[in-house]
């Protein structure tokens, strides 16, 4: 058997079959990492039943997973530049698979958070080490920007696609289903893995910082916690301390990475003038997508009166659009269009997405799915050239590091977005309360309507309309928020992007040694 680590793209640096066949083997665990974050959407009242966790142990099963996937993604992905990312990879799958069993048969809720944990791991080393070899695969531009735009594709994709899988396999088998699904992928990664995916490394790594470890997760998990917290419970002192803390963790990461001998995060990533608006434009991205499902998963449930698996099946609708947007964006670059105009569109096209949403009323369900189609379609065109951009613009050594940080940028501008435009909305929404209403009514249209359920007769109506009322009046304040921040994104990539040079992908792909290439690679520069 031929060694995939001696295997080259074809000629003139292109991908041939063997490469797009094995980039679709690489989409598999993407897609179960990124649908882990909402499998448990409609499996939770099952399991509750089963296991009867206490309502911390509640939320721990919920919130393990993206805590330490979130936290330890940087760590990951500089491990898999040292160790190398097909073995990363693998060792990832097959934790991901063994832990998804232990938690399809979990006896207890200890035993499930303790399952989702090690997920959390599994995942914290797929999502890198999927786009680091992709990085590695396709050198040419073009080739790449079309692999990296399915990527996205497959990533925001595996999020809708999570809870609407988890309602049916609920329906129609048991809870424990919702993690068996991601057996049958790992096996056939482990088995095509070794065949397909080629493998890769930074040649001259240095010693592994295991001070940055600790460090980085001080410095994440905090910041995270205290984010999603206050998007749930309001601007408690507790989750402004921890904010504060996880802040202070990052200033020492960040001296560490500037003083040790082997930084985990080489401070030269920063270098080519691409990488840092890249990072930065991709979580105003994640901001305003993450943002907009607080409000509309609400909306479709409490204020339109669906179900769960409704909910979750009308919401599959705006993500067709996402399988169009970034093709038509790489598209238009490839065209010769000007890679800051394509973003700066991709973000005007967003904040329409979000005027849609300030217009709707109570009964708008058309309207809301309209706007989340063209908000989804603009920020996948954002992400897709963000993430191509990142990655054109950092040697492929340090590729796994690069997508960590990208990935990891991603979830705090998630978190972001849930507690600044959740907060938003909330504080309009009590704004807009009677002020006769009940106190706990007044805190959450949850509250409120269940609240309004236990009144009799008009009283009751009356409350529940006034609750619908004020949520989406809250939406739409949020919603002209968001519109402020992406037109300000847009503005922001139409004067950074416009002049940035990346590093020429054809260093890479030359002879020579992996030193000489990165050298080329570090010295070369082309306009986007």
């Amino acid at each position: 058997m031929t060694n995939p680590t001696s295997t080259t793209p074809g000629a003139a640096g292109r991908a041939g079959r063997r490469e797009w066949t094995a980039m679709g083997v690489l989409m598999l665990p993407l897609l179960l990492v990124s649908m882990d974050v909402s499998v448990l959407y409609f499996a939770i009242p099952s399991i509750s039943a089963d296991l009867r966790p206490s309502g911390t142990q509640q939320l721990w099963i919920f919130d393990i997973y993206a805590f330490v996937l979130a936290g330890l993604l940087m760590t990951m992905g500089s491990l898999g530049d040292r160790i190398g990312r097909r073995r990363l990879l693998l060792a990832g799958a097959a934790a991901f698979g063994a832990a998804s069993l232990v938690a399809a048969y979990a006896d207890s809720a200890g035993t499930l958070i303790a399952a989702r944990a090690v997920l959390g791991i599994g995942g914290a080393t797929l999502m890198p080490s999927t786009m680091a070899i992709l990085r590695t695969m396709f050198t040419d531009p073009g080739q790449r920007a079309k692999a990296i735009g399915v990527w996205s594709g497959v990533m925001t994709g595996g999020i809708a696609l999570g809870s609407v899988l988890s309602g049916v396999l609920v329906q129609y088998f048991w809870w424990g289903s919702v993690f068996l699904v991601n057996l049958p992928a790992m096996v056939l990664l482990l088995v095509l893995g070794p065949i397909l995916l080629p493998e890769s490394k930074n040649p001259a790594p240095g010693r592994f910082d295991f001070v940055s470890v600790p460090l980085s997760m001080a410095a994440v998990l905090p910041v995270v916690y205290g984010l999603k917290e206050i998007a749930a419970e309001g601007a408690h002192p507790l989750y402004v301390v921890s904010i504060t803390v996880g802040l202070l963790f990052g200033a020492l990461f960040v001296r560490r990475q500037r003083t040790a001998a082997s930084p985990m995060i080489s401070p030269a990533l920063f270098r080519s003038g691409a990488f840092a608006p890249a990072v930065a434009l991709n979580l105003v991205s994640a901001l305003a997508m993450m943002g907009s499902a607080y409000f509309t998963t609400q909306y479709l449930q409490s204020v339109l009166g669906k179900s769960a698996l409704e909910a979750a099946l009308w919401a599959l609708l705006p993500s067709v659009p996402i399988g169009l947007a970034a093709p038509a964006a790489v598209h238009l670059v490839q065209r010769g269009v000007n890679r800051a105009y394509v973003v700066t569109a991709g973000f005007a096209i967003a904040a329409v997405g979000y005027g849609l949403l300030a217009l709707t009323g109570t009964d708008s369900l058309w309207l809301l799915l309209a706007g989340c189609a063209v908000l989804a379609s603009g920020i996948t065109m954002v992400m897709s050239q963000m993430t191509d951009l990142a990655m054109s613009a950092v040697p492929v050594e340090r590729a796994g590091t690069a997508s960590s940080l990208l990935e990891t940028g991603q979830e705090f501008g998630g978190a972001l977005g849930m507690a600044v435009l959740g907060s938003i909305g909330t504080a309009v929404y009590r704004h807009e309360m009677p002020a006769g209403a009940p106190a706990p009514a007044r805190e959450t249209l949850g509250s409120a309507l269940a609240i309004a359920d236990r009144l009799s007769g008009e009283s009751g109506t009356a409350l529940a309309t006034a609750a619908r009322q004020a949520f989406t009046t809250g939406m739409h304040g949020a919603a002209v928020a968001s519109t402020a921040i992406l037109l300000l994104a847009a503005v922001a990539a139409a004067t950074t992007l416009r002049k940035v040079q990346v590093r020429a992908p054809e260093a890479e792909s030359g002879a020579g040694s992996a030193s000489e290439r990165t050298e080329a690679a570090e010295t070369a520069e082309t306009a986007v």
